[in-house]
Order: structure tokens, then sequence, then C-alpha cells
């Protein structure tokens, strides 16, 4: 069950956001520990009273914060499926890069988004948003996969897709910690993704370079 209530009103909904607002530029500054109720109400210039009408605590305004950041990059991943749902699986395979730097990128404009993404896997009160998000991930990409996989078992791919949404996951909030080899990690990606999902037990043979790189110059010139 959510901790916060969310306002119907105009006016409501301005306070709601001015507290969003200032919890999270107070995550970047200070971290999840040393925020406090106290911080976010004199940082919006608001009182106690306003702050729990909406949150009882500040984990509370972090959940609206992480709910706000998962729904962003859902709807990136929406996006992309529509961009290559139908592109052929070497194509899928070949711009997962694109899902994850895309996810990097709304990460990376998200105040305290370090910070809260360690919330999500630290407190037990959050993790039912973080897993929500990655299983709507994970079955968006398995249903897609699974129109190029026929007689493969939906268990396997999905199975193979939640790993990967693991670790893309990972590799977005290791880079907001050390961001120094950036173009290093995401081919070092590449390659994971494209062992997970040529895999034998999928029946998939990669393509060839040659094969690759004429796809993307299609793909380009349709967009």
């Amino acid at each position: 069950m959510s901790n916060h209530r969310k306002p119907m009103q105009e006016r409501s909904r301005k306070t709601y956001e001015l507290l969003l607002s200032a919890a999270e530029t107070l995550l970047e500054e200070v971290g999840i520990e040393r925020i406090s109720s106290n911080l976010i109400v004199q940082r919006a210039k608001l009182t106690s009273p306003a702050f729990y009408r909406y949150f009882d605590d500040k984990y509370a305004v972090i959940e609206a914060l992480a709910e706000r950041l998962m729904q962003r990059q859902n709807e990136a991943l929406t996006r992309w499926i529509d961009r290559y749902r139908d592109a052929g699986y070497d194509t899928l395979v070949d711009h997962i890069e694109d899902l994850v730097r895309e996810m990097d990128a709304i990460t990376r404009q998200q105040p305290g988004a370090i910070w809260i993404m360690r919330a999500l896997r630290a407190v037990p009160s959050l993790t039912h948003i973080r897993l929500a998000s990655h299983h709507f991930v994970t079955d968006l990409m398995t249903d897609v996969y699974m129109t190029y996989l026929p007689g493969v078992p939906r268990e396997l791919v999905r199975r193979r897709t939640r790993l990967a949404v693991e670790i893309a996951y990972s590799v977005d909030e290791m880079l907001k910690e050390d961001a120094d080899s950036r173009e290093e990690v995401f081919a070092d990606l590449t390659y994971i993704f494209r062992s997970l999902y040529y895999h034998p037990d999928l029946g998939r043979v990669p393509p060839t370079p040659q094969t690759t790189v004429a796809s993307g110059l299609a793909l380009s010139a349709d967009a």
C-alpha cells in the first residue's frame, strides 16, 4: 500500500510538487540518511502539516519520486519497442544498448537519482516499486522476443530477459557512481546481451557484422 497521497485540486498539487522538488534537491545534496521531513518543509518553505497531508515520512516522498522515475523509464521502453518491434530479432538485440543509454539519460536528469535507486534496493517498503517496474519491462520485452522465437519455452525467454533487465539496472546505478569508463561499459554490456540472446538454447545464430551494419543503415533510412 502506498504511504503517500496524491492531491486532486490544483492548489494542492502545487504544494505536493513543491515538496517533491525540495526532496529531490535535498537527496542530491545530503543523501538518504540525512534527509528528513523537517529539512524538506524548510526547503519548500511550507509547514509540517502540509507535509503530513501527503506523506507519512521521508520514505513516502522517496516512494513518490521513485514511482515517477520508474514511469519515465517504462515510457522510454514503450517507445523503444514501438521503434524496433517489427525490425527483426537481430535488430532488437543490437539495439538493447540504445535502451540502456536512454535509461541512463533519464536517471542522470533526475536529481538524487542514485539515492532513489539505492533506496529501492535497501528499503523493504520500497521494494515493490522496483519489482513492479522490472516485471513490467521483463514481460513487455519477453512478449516481443517470443514472436521471433517459436518453439522456445516462454519461461526460458522470460528468465533470460529478467536477467538482462537486472544487469541493465545495475549498470545504470554503477554509472551514477563511476562514469569514467562509460563507453567501455556500454561495449561490455552489448557483448553480455548478445551472449544472453544468442545462447544456443534459443536456437538463434548471431548475424555477420555486414548484416548488422546493413540492418542499421536500413533503419536509419526509414527513420
